[in-house]
This record gives structure tokens, C-alpha cells and sequence, in this order.
């Protein structure tokens, strides 16, 4: 047996580590926290302490088992989770739970994964940080309150099942007062001026007037003044300048860059960067610093002077750390600068390389340029013309690496030709092109989590399951709209004579752009008009720096909870009482027919138009708005169409023919059968005819292929790519067979790994009891009765449980049973 038992919170981070220990030192992993508050009650004593009330979780038992066994059996146990707040809280629950006693536990941290951090870890080991477990208390605490005491109000005054968060509902607060000021803007128009022009060596170049024209008669004038123009050189200017690198990364710089650069989403970037970190490939993946280390610097140093030459190294720190940056005291980095890629999954490697490139960028030189502005006078006028040009006279940092932009006006700069004040130059043309002024652009997760930094909102560990949570929730949806077509004039001087055309453009567009749906802008209005201090951009900034401030020990978080308390609590309850339901109706105008009003709101089973109201005595008339339409936009002709459904077209084959709007989309309903409408398409606009193109399709496209022991197979693509369907089974077709030209030795192929792969998934089945183990994803393994289905930790042994153990698993897990209490009336006698 090892005599040091090394605990880390992920199998990964064990595997790396365990190549690096001898065999004294044994890793085992936590599997992340292994206790935390309860999910079924508050678990704080808000009347007292506000002492938490932890607990291991079921999935966790088994784990914390085999670790005390482990524990015992050590002579000294290292707590080595990562050197976060989350981490230290890990290394504190593990200490609690497992009862270690204090003289034989060291808690050791680094920011890397490498043989020479850990050797040095070890060396100097500390104790546990219980002021940085405290402000990760206060952080579970304080958004365990908030969430608690909101989404109970939000299920009365708005709709069941919608939830809260401080972080959360302040991120969707962004998303929607963006969305607002889009719906308010009003484009307005005028003229850009853009010319070319030839030097006296016949070498073209563009330029523009530095001010737009007003309107089209205005524009017009102007290239008619220039018709007969003569043009030269009024004033040419060559300066020298320098670009410096950007700082290597901070996790919020590397979720912006890895959105532009590489179109991930914040989640995939901190999923690839923690595999690249626990395969020890990269420093520690949630930090707000952009130091690098001594260490660091001469590696990167060493490596451009090899690759690039002396001239292109120049180190430096970089001292634009935020405010009450915490706990990696250094920038993400690859942790071996000589490796340039590496060779894993691509994704992974793709981000590894955007990481290296960064880094050592930042150890360069500065690019040298040369900067070179050009005047153009008209000799019929006194409006300038301008031309920019920039040439790269040393590349120094851009052979490696340029920081990317979120702005899409930016226009980048070429080269100009040799030209000498005097010059006479020659117009090839000029353009007035008709610009419209932009709408705010929406917010995609790079620039949220930008702004978020910004405002002092969150910390490297909220960024992603912040902006996970409020899509799951439908707070907020990635756009999926290309824009709309938008008619432009352009006129053009060319020759002496101006010529009139109208162009086409794209706008509007919203596609991976984050949206507000209406139940998260409602939920927004609610919480704002009656929660403002919650959802205020600065209190939620001050709480994060109460964080900081704990962090450091220079402040009690228990204190921190009660004054917020003594606020929050009755706040709440006034709200619970006495607020007014939110619906987010909208008041459209009357039914021409009854005379009874129309409106837009929230209902149950989501946003709906309705005619009459619950005071009237006829019962009123509701129509589900389809998944395109909002509460805040639909017109009220759009809403009284959606009253013609569901609309029958006739019949084909004998079965009725109907269309409708449905909870994913407008379909076609034929018989027991529905059909999409492709995407895009109004249900009002189709027809019989059309609706039987579409039946006819699916009857193609749902007819057996081939027939497999008396049962039909057939064949259609789905979510997850091209698939078979075999008595009630799904199997995939992957890339090695012809999709399109199946043969009756593959789907027989295919169809028998099925087969074979589900008897081999099965452990046990006690068929008697209706009870089976079978094998599941990454490891586990489900217990199975009915329609109730477990997951087991990794760590459970299934080879060796028993009927009862999966009986009890089962009792434990099932849905209890409501009961129903009858009412009892009292006669009056």
C-alpha cells in the first residue's frame, strides 16, 4: 500500500499526475465536489448563523467510501485540487467528509501540470485557505438565497417553473435592454463618398471623403462638381509607428478570441482548456491575471530566439490585472513553450495552438510600421479627399499572431503607392453610396462575457454556466435569422457622366447572436420593477468585490449574509403577497366579428393571442403564437391569422388534410401523420397541392427499404446524422458505408451489431422483477425498471450487485406516489 494518498477532483488531472509520483504516492480522483447543499430545501440557517447544511450527494457515496478506506491506510494525505475557491472549498469538504486528521493532511497547489510544479508543490505544502473557502461559501450561499427566495415568486406572479439568479438574471437583464434599444433605433441614411485614383505611374488607390453627405440630391451635386475636376497630391505624410502585442490570456480573453477565431462557444472553450490543462499541457484555465512567470518568460524567450532570431524577442509583464483577480497568480500559457502543436483531438489542438501563438507573441517585438496619410484636392471645390496606407517595415509579433476584433466596421489598412506632393492624379471614379446608421449589435457569448468583465460581473468560473444556464432556462436563444433584404442606391461618376443603380444588401441578421425570448424578457420586466437592488449592474459588481474582500479575510461572510438578509427577505415576501401578475400582455385591438378585445401574453404552455377576456361571460379564444413570433413585435394581423388555424385544405387518400402551427414549427397533419413545413414557410400560404408534395415525400421517404426477419426497415436522417429503423430500433449509419446505395448485406450488417451491441450492454436482467443493469455512457451504468432509470457513479462495482441492491436503488429513485386527500364538506343545517 502507497504510504501518500494524493486526492485530485478529475480522473484526467490523476492520470497525469500519477505519471510524474513515484510508487509511494497513490492518485485517486473526487470526481469533482463530492457534498454540497441540498436540492430539495434551502439547507441554510437564515434564522440563525446562516451555517450551511452540506451533504455528500447519493452519486458520491460510494466515492467518499473507497477515499476514507484509502485515508486510513495512508500516512499522509494530500488535498491537490485546484487552487481556485471552487478547488479550495473541494480540498475542505474532502478534509470534513472524510473525517482526515489535520497532522498527517497537506494541501498542495499548482498552477501546472508538470512534473517540476508538482515536485515543487509537494515540497511546500500548506494548510487549507478557510478564508478562500469562505468566500466560496458565501458565493453558494448568497446565490442559494437568491434562488430560492426569487423562483417561488417567479412560479406565482409569472409562470411554474421559471428560476432565478443573481448572476443569471442580471446577464439576461444585458441581453434584453440591448434588444430594446435595437427595437427603438430608426436607421437613417446618407452618402458615402469613396474614390480611386492613379498616380502618374498609372498605380491605382483608394480614398474617401472624410464626411458623409446628407441626402441623394446632395450627393448628386456633389459628383457633378467633380465631373470636370482636376486632381493632385495637396499634402502627403510618412510617420513611423509601432503595434505591440496583446497580454496572453485570461480566461475572459480566451473565451472572446477562441469565439472569433475559432467559433467555439464559451462552454466548448472551457471544456477544451480544462482537457488541455489536466493533460498538462497548459497553466490553469480560470484566471483573471495576465502575469507571466520568470520561468515562463525565459522559456518563451529561449524558443523565439531558436525559431525566429534574437531581434524578434523582447520580454515583458503585462500589469493589466482586474480588480481583485484571484487565485492563478499567472496568465493561461502553454506550459513547454517549445512545443508549437500538439497532437490530439483537433479541437483541443486547434485551441492549444491559438493559446501558444498568443503567449509567446507576447514575449516579441513590437511590429514597425510606417504610416502614410494623403490629401487630394479637386480643383473645383475645397472638399479633401483622404487616403491611408500602412506598410510593415519589421513584422516583429505578427509572424506569429494578431489579435482578432468583435468590430465589423473596421476596415484595415493596405499600401499606397510612391507619391509626391503636386502630383497630378487621375480619377477612375467616385461613389456616393447610400449607408444606412446601425442598430446596436446584439451580444454573441464572446462580447456578454466582455461586458460582464467590464461591469465586474462574475469571475472566470461563472462566465460559461452563466451563459449555459440562461439558454437552457429559454431565457435567451441564439439567433438563426440570415437578416432581411434591404434596397440601396449607389451613384457612380465615371467618365464625366453619373449613373443611378440600385443595390441589394443583407441586414438585420441575428444568426449565433444571443436573443431574449418573451418569457425572459418578462421575467426581466418583473424582477427589474420589483427586485431592482438584485438585478442593479453596480450591487451585483459590489457583491463580487464582498467576495474579494472575504477572500482576503477582511471580511466576515456570515455578517456579509445577514445584512443582506435583513433586506432581501421581507422584499421578498411584500412581492409574493402583494405584486400583480406578470404576463407581458399586450393589448392589440378588437375582433371585428364579437367586438371582444384581442391581446398577446404569456399563458401556461407559453406565448399566445387571445380574443375576449376571463370577465366576460363567453369563454375566450386562444391561438399559440408559432416559435418565429414574440409578444413585443407580432402585429396584430399576424395575430388574427393564427385564429384560420388550424385550417383543412381536403383530403387525399381518403384521410383528412390539415395545416397548423405547433410547438416546433407549422406542419402538415395527414391522417395519423405529421409533415413539417420547411423551415421559413407561412401555414397560411399553403395549399392541397402543396401539403400533398410534402405527404408524398414523407410516404417516400418513411417506405420500407428492406424487410429483416418479417419486420420492415427503413431509412431517414435525424438530429444526430443518417440512421435505419428496425423494430423500434434506431442505428446509426456511419461514414463507412454508401448511404445512399445501402446493400442487403449491410443493413443485415448493421442491423445484427445492433442487436449484438444491446445483449452485450445488458449486465444483469431479472427478467421476474423487470429489472436489468445495463452499460452506459463514459463508464457508467444504468439501473433500469419501467420507465425509471438510474445512473450509477463510475465507481460502482455492478459486476457484483445483487437483486436487492437493485431493488433499493430503484425504491430510492422512483417518483413517490401523490396522494390525494378527499374534501370534506360540512352540510348546513
Amino acid at each position: 500500500m502507497a504510504k501518500n494518498l494524493v486526492i485530485v477532483e478529475s480522473p484526467a488531472k490523476a492520470k497525469t499526475i500519477e505519471k510524474f509520483l513515484g510508487k509511494e504516492f497513490k492518485v485517486e480522483s473526487s470526481f469533482g465536489h463530492i457534498s454540497d447543499l441540498p436540492s430539495k430545501e434551502l439547507g441554510v440557517d437564515v434564522e440563525g448563523d446562516f451555517k450551511p447544511k452540506y451533504e455528500v450527494s447519493k452519486d458520491k457515496k460510494a466515492v467518499v467510501k473507497k477515499l476514507k478506506e484509502l485515508a486510513k491506510k495512508a500516512e499522509t494525505v494530500w488535498l491537490a485540487s485546484d487552487e481556485d475557491r471552487e478547488g479550495e472549498a473541494i480540498a475542505w469538504h474532502l478534509a470534513e467528509a472524510l473525517k482526515l486528521d489535520k497532522d498527517k493532511t497537506k494541501r498542495i497547489v499548482f498552477h501546472e501540470i508538470t512534473k517540476a510544479a508538482i515536485k515543487k508543490a509537494i515540497e511546500n505544502p500548506r494548510g487549507i485557505d478557510y478564508d478562500l473557502v469562505d468566500a466560496q461559501q458565501a458565493r453558494r450561499v448568497l446565490d442559494r438565497i437568491v434562488g430560492y427566495e426569487l423562483s417561488p415568486v417567479l412560479w406565482r406572479k409569472v409562470k411554474g417553473g421559471l428560476s432565478a439568479g443573481r448572476v443569471q438574471s442580471v446577464s439576461v437583464r444585458l441581453i434584453v435592454e440591448k434588444e430594446r434599444e435595437i427595437q427603438d433605433f430608426t436607421p437613417e441614411a446618407s452618402y458615402r463618398i469613396d474614390a480611386e485614383f492613379s498616380n502618374e505611374d498609372g498605380q491605382s488607390f483608394k480614398a474617401k471623403l472624410p464626411k458623409n453627405l446628407t441626402n441623394k440630391k446632395e450627393a448628386q451635386a456633389f459628383l457633378q462638381k467633380n465631373a470636370s475636376a482636376n486632381f493632385k497630391v495637396a499634402d502627403l505624410q510618412k510617420k513611423p509607428a509601432k503595434k505591440s502585442p496583446a497580454a496572453p490570456f485570461t480566461t475572459s480573453t480566451l473565451q472572446q478570441e477562441a469565439s472569433r477565431k475559432l467559433y467555439f462557444s464559451v462552454s466548448k472553450t472551457m471544456t477544451m482548456a480544462q482537457r488541455l490543462y489536466e493533460a498538462g499541457l497548459i497553466t490553469y484555465m480560470r484566471t483573471d491575471s495576465t502575469n507571466l512567470s520568470d520561468e515562463a518568460r525565459q522559456g518563451a524567450q529561449a524558443e523565439i530566439e531558436k525559431a525566429y532570431g534574437n531581434n524578434y524577442s523582447k520580454p515583458r509583464n503585462y500589469t493589466g490585472k482586474t480588480k481583485g483577480a484571484q487565485e492563478a497568480h499567472e496568465a493561461i500559457r502553454p506550459t513547454d513553450f517549445s512545443r508549437h502543436t500538439v497532437n490530439i483531438d483537433r479541437d483541443q489542438a486547434r485551441l492549444y495552438e491559438l493559446i501558444w501563438k498568443r503567449a509567446i507573441a507576447s514575449q516579441m517585438s513590437e511590429a514597425e510600421l510606417e504610416r502614410t496619410n494623403v490629401k487630394i484636392e479637386a480643383s473645383t471645390h475645397n472638399e479633401t479627399f483622404t487616403a491611408n496606407g500602412e506598410v510593415i517595415t519589421f513584422d516583429g509579433f505578427l509572424k506569429v499572431y494578431l489579435e482578432g476584433t468583435d468590430d465589423e466596421d473596421v476596415e484595415q489598412e493596405g499600401m499606397l503607392p510612391a507619391m509626391k506632393t503636386g502630383e497630378t492624379l487621375l480619377n477612375n471614379y467616385i461613389t456616393a453610396t447610400e449607408r444606412y446608421t446601425r442598430p446596436p449589435a446584439r451580444y454573441t457569448e464572446a462580447s456578454l462575457v466582455k461586458k460582464l468583465e467590464e461591469l465586474g460581473i462574475g469571475r472566470p468560473s461563472t462566465y460559461a454556466p452563466t451563459i449555459s444556464t440562461i439558454q437552457n432556462r429559454n431565457y435567451v436563444e441564439k439567433g438563426t435569422v440570415d437578416g432581411v433584404e434591404r434596397n440601396y442606391s449607389q451613384l457612380t461618376l465615371q467618365g464625366g457622366t453619373v449613373t443611378d443603380k440600385t443595390l441589394t444588401e443583407k441586414v438585420g441578421s441575428d444568426k449565433g447572436k444571443l436573443v431574449p425570448t418573451d418569457i425572459g424578457m418578462i421575467v426581466t420586466d418583473f424582477l427589474v420593477n420589483h427586485f431592482n437592488q438584485i438585478l442593479d449592474y453596480n450591487f451585483t459588481a459590489k457583491v463580487e468585490e464582498d467576495f474579494d474582500d472575504i477572500a482576503e479575510g477582511k471580511e466576515d461572510w456570515q455578517k456579509m449574509m445577514k445584512s443582506f438578509w435583513k433586506d432581501f427577505h421581507p422584499k421578498v415576501e411584500d412581492v409574493k403577497e402583494n405584486a400583480d401578475r406578470e404576463s407581458g400582455e399586450r393589448i392589440l385591438g378588437t375582433d371585428p366579428k364579437t367586438g371582444r378585445q384581442v391581446s398577446v401574453r404569456l399563458g401556461k404552455f407559453g406565448p399566445m393571442v387571445q380574443i375576449g377576456t376571463v370577465d366576460e361571460e363567453e369563454k375566450p379564444q386562444f391561438a399559440s403564437l408559432s416559435p418565429d413570433q414574440q409578444l413585443t413585435t407580432i402585429t396584430y394581423e399576424e395575430a388574427m391569422d393564427l385564429f384560420q388555424l388550424p385550417k383543412t385544405l381536403g383530403e387525399y387518400e381518403g384521410e383528412e388534410v390539415q395545416v397548423n402551427n405547433g410547438r416546433f414549427g407549422p406542419y402538415v397533419k395527414f391522417g395519423k401523420a405529421y409533415v413539417s413545413l420547411p423551415k421559413g414557410t407561412d401555414p397560411l400560404s399553403v395549399d392541397l397541392d402543396d401539403a400533398i408534395v410534402l405527404i408524398k415525400e414523407k410516404q417516400k421517404a418513411d417506405a420500407p427499404i428492406y424487410v429483416y426477419k418479417d419486420l420492415p426497415v427503413q431509412k431517414g436522417k435525424g438530429r444526430f446524422g443518417p440512421f435505419i429503423k428496425w423494430n423500434n430500433m434506431f442505428i446509426n449509419v456511419n461514414k463507412k458505408y454508401d448511404w445512399d446505395n445501402l446493400s442487403e448485406e449491410d443493413i443485415v450488417e448493421l442491423i445484427e451489431t445492433k442487436i449484438q451491441k444491446e445483449i452485450d450492454k445488458v449486465v444483469h436482467n431479472w427478467e421476474d422483477e423487470g429489472i436489468r443493469v445495463e452499460k452506459a455512457r463514459w463508464g457508467r451504468h444504468n439501473v433500469i425498471q419501467g420507465k425509471v432509470k438510474v445512473e450509477l457513479a463510475k465507481t460502482v462495482d455492478v459486476t457484483k450487485m445483487t437483486l436487492d441492491e437493485a431493488k433499493a436503488i430503484i425504491e430510492a429513485n422512483a417518483p413517490k406516489k401523490k396522494t390525494t386527500r378527499k374534501k370534506t364538506t360540512t352540510k348546513k343545517k
